[in-house]
C-alpha cells in the first residue's frame, strides 16, 4: 500500500479539501475555507500546514467566537451543505469557541472546530495555558467542548485522525444529527510525521440522505389532516435546511392550511402568499397567534418548538389540539405527544400532499384567516408610518426605511435584543433566504460575523446585519476582516442607549429597568464599592459619550450618519449601493409615546420574585400567575 509521510496537521489540511457534499445532483465541498487565529497551540502545525496548502484558503479572524460565527453564517446560507472550518490556539483560543459551538449545536448547524490542545506526550506539567486537575490527568480546558459538540474527539496519536476525521465528516453531512464538530489538537501531536495510506486522501462524496416518511407514519398523518377542522401549519427551519420551501408552498395552496413560522422558518412562504400568517409565538403575529390558540391540529415541519413558539406552552390552547411533527429528527418528531411523521421535510410534503389527494381546509377558514392577515398588514403599515420625515426616527421606521428598499436580493441578518421581536411580527420575506434571524442561542455579537460568512456563501447579493448598541459592543472586531477581505457587507447600528430588549422585559417583571441603560450614574451616587456602597448608584444620570460611529470607522468601514428619517433612507440606498463595508449609524427614538411594534400576541415565562417590597415586583408576580395558570402539558 502506497503512503505519504506527512503531518497529523498536513494530513488534516490535504484530507479536508477533499470532501465533498452531494444532495439532489449537486456537489460541493464541505469545508470551503478555514479561519483561523495563530498562537504556539496550532502556528507550527495547523499554521504550517495551510501555508504548504493549495487546497485550502484560509481568512484571517480578529476573535474565536466571532469566527465559528461567521461559519455557522456560511454554514446556514448553503443550507448546510458546506461549511468552514476554526482553527485556535490552547487555552483561551480554545475556550473562547464555545459559545459559537453552542450556538451551532443548538440551531442544528454544521462547524468543524479545530482547537490547539496541550501536549500528549506531557514533556512538561504543566505548559502554559494548562489547566491542572487534580484528579484527572488526561482533562484539559478543550473538554469544555464536549457538551456543545455533536461530535468531540481528542487526536493524542497520529493514526487516530484517520477514524476521527472520517467520523466528523459524516457527522457534519448528517442532517439530523449535525453541529458543532470538535477534534482537540494536541500541539505535539499536530506537528508529528506519520506514513498515512494514500486512500485517506481520494476524494470522498458524502451524500446527504433524504429519508421518505414510513407508510404507517404517512398513514396517520392523513388521518390526522383529513379529520381536522382548524389545522394550522408551522414552518420551522428544518424547511430551509431540507430546501423544502415549494413544497411546503405545494402543500398549502393544495391544501388551504394557513402557515405560521418560526424565528428561524419565517421566510419558507414569503409574505405576500395568501397561506402565511406571518410568525408564531411570543414574538408572532396575531393572526398566527389566534389561529394557534383555536387550531385542532398543529402541523410542525422542521420545527424544535421552543418556548418561544409555544408561548411558554399558554399558546395551543384547544382542548382537543393534536400535533403532527414532520421532522428528519424522531428527538422533535415526538414533542407534545405528536404523531411523528420523521422524513426529510420535502420528501415528507411531497408525499404527505399527494396522499391527501385534493383535500382542502374548509373554505371560511381561509376566508377567516385571509381577513386576519390583511387586518395585520395594515398594523405593519402603521408600525412603519412615519409621518413627519424630518424627525428621528422611531426602531420600527427604521425597518420600515429598509422594507422600502429591499429586494428578494438582500439578506437581512440579526439574532439578539428588541430587534428580533419586530423582525419576526413585520418584517416582509420576499425571498426564501432573506430573514436570516439566529433565535435557537439568540447570541448577541453573533450578526456582524455571520454576515461575512453568509456574504462569502452568496456574493454580490447585499448582506445587512443589524445590531443595537449593545450587540455592536460585544462582538465588533470582524469589521477589520471584512475590511481586509473587502467583503462589502452593511451594518446598520440602532442607537438607544441600554439593552433595549432587556429594559422592557425588566420593566414587565417588576425589576423597573435596572442595570440595562448605558448612564452615567447620578451625580453624587457612590461609585460601585465605595464607602457604604452596596453596589453604587443608579444609572440614571446622562448618556454616555459612547461613539459607536467613530469607533466602526476606527475599523476601516465607511461611516454615514443619517439624523432624519429622510437622511436614513438616503444613507439606506447608498449603503445598499457601495462595494466596501459600510456602517449606517442612527439615533433612535426611545420615548415611551412614540409608536412602535405592536406589542406581544402570546405570554413569555420569565419567572417573577414570589416576594418582594417594590409594587412593581407584586404586580407583576400577580400578572405573571394568572399566565402562568393557562400553561398545560400536552399529553
Amino acid at each position: 500500500m502506497s503512503a505519504q509521510r506527512l503531518t497529523v496537521a498536513q494530513a488534516l489540511v490535504r484530507f479536508l479539501a477533499r470532501q465533498y457534499t452531494e444532495r439532489d445532483g449537486r456537489r460541493q465541498r464541505l469545508v470551503g475555507a478555514m479561519w483561523g487565529i495563530f498562537g504556539h497551540g496550532n502556528v507550527a502545525g495547523i499554521g504550517q500546514a495551510l501555508l504548504e496548502s493549495e487546497d485550502m484558503p484560509f481568512v484571517q479572524g480578529r476573535n474565536e467566537q466571532a469566527m465559528v460565527h461567521a461559519a455557522v453564517g456560511h454554514a446556514r446560507q448553503s443550507n448546510r451543505l458546506t461549511t468552514h472550518a476554526v482553527t485556535t490556539s490552547i487555552g483561551p483560543g480554545a475556550t473562547n469557541l464555545v459559545t459559537g459551538a453552542a450556538l451551532a449545536t443548538v440551531n442544528r448547524l454544521p462547524v468543524l472546530l479545530l482547537p490547539g490542545d496541550t501536549f500528549a506526550t506531557r514533556p512538561a506539567d504543566p505548559v502554559l495555558q494548562q489547566l491542572e486537575v487534580p484528579y484527572a490527568g488526561d482533562v484539559s480546558v478543550n473538554d469544555c467542548l464536549r457538551p456543545v459538540s455533536a461530535y468531540f474527539d481528542r487526536i493524542t496519536r497520529p493514526e487516530a485522525l484517520i477514524p476521527a476525521a472520517l467520523a466528523a465528516a459524516r457527522v457534519l453531512t448528517d442532517p439530523a444529527a449535525t453541529g458543532a464538530v470538535t477534534l482537540a489538537l494536541p500541539q505535539d501531536v499536530q506537528a508529528e510525521a506519520y506514513d498515512w495510506p494514500e486512500e485517506f486522501f481520494a476524494e470522498r462524496v458524502w451524500h446527504v440522505r433524504r429519508p421518505q416518511p414510513d407508510p404507517e407514519e404517512l398513514a396517520a398523518a392523513v388521518l390526522a389532516v383529513r379529520s381536522a377542522r382548524r389545522p394550522l401549519a408551522v414552518a420551522g427551519g428544518g424547511v430551509h435546511h431540507s430546501g423544502a420551501e415549494d413544497a411546503l408552498r405545494t402543500f398549502a395552496e393544495a391544501t388551504g392550511i394557513p402557515v405560521a413560522s418560526t424565528q428561524a422558518g419565517k421566510g419558507s412562504l414569503p409574505y405576500d402568499h395568501p397561506a402565511d400568517v406571518g410568525g408564531i409565538g411570543h414574538t408572532g403575529t396575531a393572526t398566527a397567534d389566534e389561529l394557534a390558540r383555536t387550531a385542532d391540529l398543529v402541523i410542525g415541519v422542521g420545527t424544535r418548538y421552543t418556548d418561544f413558539t409555544t408561548a411558554s406552552a399558554t399558546l395551543f390552547a384547544h382542548p382537543g389540539v393534536r400535533f403532527l411533527n414532520l421532522n428528519i429528527t424522531g428527538f422533535d418528531a415526538h414533542k407534545l405527544a405528536g404523531l411523528p411523521l420523521v422524513a426529510d421535510a420535502r420528501a415528507g410534503l411531497d408525499a404527505l400532499t399527494a396522499a391527501l389527494g385534493g383535500h382542502r381546509a374548509e373554505p371560511r377558514y381561509e376566508t377567516e384567516y385571509a381577513d386576519a392577515k390583511e387586518r395585520w398588514e395594515r398594523r405593519v403599515d402603521a408600525a412603519y408610518e412615519a409621518p413627519d420625515p424630518d424627525v428621528r426616527p422611531t426602531q420600527t421606521q427604521v425597518l420600515g426605511a429598509l422594507d422600502g428598499l429591499v429586494t428578494g436580493d438582500d439578506i437581512v441578518i440579526n439574532a439578539a435584543g428588541s430587534l428580533p421581536g419586530d423582525l419576526h411580527k413585520l418584517w416582509r420575506t420576499r425571498s426564501r433566504d432573506q430573514y436570516h434571524v439566529e433565535y435557537g442561542y439568540s447570541c448577541m455579537g453573533y450578526e456582524i460575523p455571520a454576515a461575512i460568512g453568509v456574504a462569502m456563501a452568496a456574493p454580490g447579493r447585499p448582506v445587512w446585519a443589524l445590531v443595537g448598541d449593545g450587540t455592536y459592543l460585544m462582538n465588533p472586531t470582524e469589521i477589520v476582516t471584512a475590511v481586509q477581505e473587502g467583503i462589502p457587507i452593511k451594518v446598520v447600528v440602532l442607537q438607544n442607549h441600554g439593552y433595549a430588549s432587556i429594559g422592557g422585559l425588566s420593566e414587565a417583571v417588576g425589576s423597573e429597568r435596572f442595570g440595562t441603560a448605558y448612564r452615567h450614574r447620578e451625580p453624587g451616587a457612590p461609585r460601585a464599592g465605595g464607602p457604604g456602597a452596596a453596589g453604587g448608584g443608579p444609572y440614571t444620570g446622562a448618556p454616555l459619550p459612547v461613539d459607536l460611529a467613530a469607533n466602526a470607522a476606527s475599523l476601516g468601514m465607511r461611516v454615514l450618519r443619517p439624523k432624519t428619517l429622510r437622511d436614513l433612507r438616503e444613507a439606506l440606498a447608498e449603503a445598499r449601493a457601495a462595494d466596501r463595508p459600510t456602517c449606517v449609524y442612527v439615533e433612535t427614538e426611545t420615548a415611551d409615546t412614540v409608536s412602535g411594534a405592536p406589542p406581544a400576541q402570546a405570554w413569555w415565562d420569565v419567572p417573577v420574585a414570589e416576594t418582594a417590597t417594590r409594587p412593581s415586583a407584586v404586580k407583576a408576580r400577580e400578572e405573571y400567575d394568572r399566565q402562568a395558570a393557562t400553561r398545560r402539558r400536552h399529553l
